[in-house]
């Protein structure tokens, strides 16, 4: 897989280098105030790839940045959660309905009696 990678890069390396060899002419870019500047071709080319390509991937960088950060959060919530399943209460009095030191779950219901 590592060989169709590095031979697709070389195939469009070699497609930009001669479409920048057989299109080096100057180009007369009107500005603002009645300037003008004269740019190769390839060169005004490349810079309005750039225009177009480092908004769109400073962009994704942050939205997955931040989902990371939500993921980690999220993950430390549940490990939270499970260390508090495997919570044991503290040693009571004896009552009728439940012996002392049974542990305490998140998925079992609290007995009627009590007011937690």
């Amino acid at each position: 897989m590592s060989f169709l990678k590095t031979l697709f890069w070389i195939v469009l390396s070699a497609v930009v280098v001669l479409f920048s060899i057989n299109n080096w002419l100057p180009v007369t870019v009107n500005l603002w105030g009645g300037l003008q500047a004269d740019v190769k071709m390839p060169i005004l080319l490349f810079f309005f790839f750039l225009v177009g390509f480092v908004p769109t991937v400073i962009y994704y960088r942050t939205k997955a940045w931040r989902m990371g950060k939500r993921l980690d959060t999220v993950s430390r919530e549940l490990a939270d959660e499970r260390g508090m399943k495997r919570f044991r209460a503290p040693a009571r009095a004896e009552s009728a309905d439940k012996p002392a030191g049974d542990e305490l779950t998140l998925d079992t219901p609290a007995p009627r009696g009590s007011s937690a």
